[in-house]
């Protein structure tokens, strides 16, 4: 710490990250200090802060710091640049990392290409979770020119919005009502999906605790899940967001894969005004 503490810029088809090694040293960061890293003209600007910490039973442990101090209980696009950074340590192909949503299973596809098992889709209104007991394929919920979204829980909450057109949707402005919602107890992922054909969507997705982001590896998954309940898509497809495309796939033995690219953006060592205390 005396010399400064490393960090390296990584993203997911655009979703961007600071991630940290704390699996020598502990870490702990203050909200305060959370919000001052992500700002992306004081800091050094990311959606989501990682920390890598170490983990008694799997390759690691990925801590998730939303952008304003919040921890997140899972994250698929980060999920991925972990499992890439591990692997490139180790030369392993398959890696388990464990997260607040659980462990998820990792495979090197290739060169910068990553598949992450991010588990089962929780449905049940409990599990996502609601305020109270409702059909969480159709919610009641509308604000504006979007109404009726379907939930699930990807090991966070997100509710997905089916619209024929983004161009006159003020994401900036319904995205973080519509995440606050009284239905959402914990707050909530909120997704804008078009349907483009069976197997291809459009998304965008205003992320809980980091707002709107150019992709959202848990919210792709949710996407394909919920649009695919609605008999809307294919259990397989490309979900096209403003920072790249991630393919899902919802196995018949329920288990939902993602699979997408991962990048270095940068590496270099931290201000002392931003370090822990």
């Amino acid at each position: 710490m005396d010399n400064g503490l490393p960090f390296l810029k990584m993203h997911g088809a655009g979703n961007d990250f600071v991630v940290l090694d704390a699996r020598t040293d502990p870490i702990t960061l203050t909200t305060a200090q959370s919000t001052l890293l992500a700002d992306r003209r004081r800091g050094i600007g990311c959606d989501q802060i990682i920390l890598i910490e170490p983990s008694a039973s799997a390759d690691a442990f990925m801590r998730t710091l939303n952008a304003d101090g919040s921890e997140a209980g899972a994250c698929g696009n980060a999920t991925r640049c972990v499992a890439a950074l591990l692997a490139a340590e180790t030369g392993a192909r398959a890696l388990t990392i464990e997260t607040n949503a659980g462990h998820l299973a990792a495979i090197i596809k290739g060169p910068n290409l990553v598949e992450i098992d991010m588990g089962e889709p929780r449905l049940d209104w409990q599990d996502i979770p609601l305020l109270e007991a409702m059909d969480t394929l159709h919610l009641r919920l509308a604000l504006g020119p979007v109404e009726d979204p379907a939930a699930c829980s990807m090991g966070n909450p997100h509710a997905t919005f089916f619209v024929e057109d983004f161009r006159h949707l003020a994401l900036d402005t319904i995205g973080p009502r519509l995440e606050s919602a009284r239905i959402f107890p914990e707050r909530a992922n909120i997704g804008f999906a078009r349907i483009e054909a069976k197997d291809r969507i459009r998304l965008r997705v205003w992320e809980r605790g980091a707002g709107l982001t150019l992709a959202c590896g848990s919210g792709a998954c949710a996407a394909l899940v919920n649009a695919n309940r609605r008999g809307l898509a294919d259990r397989r497809g490309e979900i096209e967001m403003d920072g790249g495309i991630l393919t899902i796939t919802w196995r018949e033995d329920n288990h939902v894969l993602m699979e997408g690219p991962v990048a270095m953006t940068c590496q270099g060592t931290l201000a002392p005004e931003l370090l822990p205390a």
